[in-house]
């Protein structure tokens, strides 16, 4: 019986009692893994293929220990240039045993994620509506004289003057400059 699974973002054919090197796993050695994703199944006589895995099948590994894999020298030259680069390689690997191929019934373990840490939210100051009351007319006059704030308009992008001046209804701004735009909405 054999089964190929993807480890670590690659594909391996598996079978009970095989040594394999995966790219390096995150679980600590001497641990329980087992993973879901079986693309294909073989059981002597049946050939499953998974569209894309096979549901309810797993193949369950042990974590035997990390380690290093072998040197891979990178050498880099340009004839006649003068141009040489050396580097080295060691990938991290994982040595896994497979302890069991799982046809049907596997269940699925969903690692439990750790609540994130959110940065405390400075909420804004709440405005509280004061209960309706007729306004002295005198108050409703100033506030019709208060000047108006003016925006920097120089620090605006051009799309965004534009989509000002159309708010306004200016015509014939597609064909205004900056300079003209802030002029019109000055006016």
């Amino acid at each position: 019986m054999y089964a190929i699974v993807e480890i670590a973002g690659q594909q391996f054919k598996v079978a009970k009692d095989q040594k394999v090197y995966v790219h390096r796993l995150q679980e600590d050695e001497g641990k329980k893994v087992s993973f879901h994703n079986v693309l294909l199944l073989e059981d002597g006589k049946n050939i499953t293929i998974g569209a894309p895995a096979i549901d309810g099948a797993a193949v369950e590994a042990k974590v035997v220990k990390h380690l290093k894999g072998d040197k891979v020298i990178v050498f880099k030259k340009k004839r006649r240039k003068g141009f040489r680069k050396k580097n080295g390689h060691r990938q991290y690997l994982t040595e896994l045993v497979i302890e069991s191929i799982v046809a049907k019934g596997a269940k699925k373990t969903v690692a439990k994620a750790e609540p994130k840490k959110e940065a405390p939210v400075k909420a804004a100051p709440v405005k509280v509506a004061a209960p309706k009351t007729e306004a002295p007319k005198a108050k409703v006059e100033k506030a019709k004289e208060a000047p108006k704030v003016k925006v920097d308009l120089s620090k605006k992008t051009v799309a965004e003057l534009k989509e000002m001046a159309k708010a306004k209804g200016i015509s014939g701004i597609s064909s205004m400059k900056k300079a003209d735009l802030i002029e019109a909405l000055n006016k």
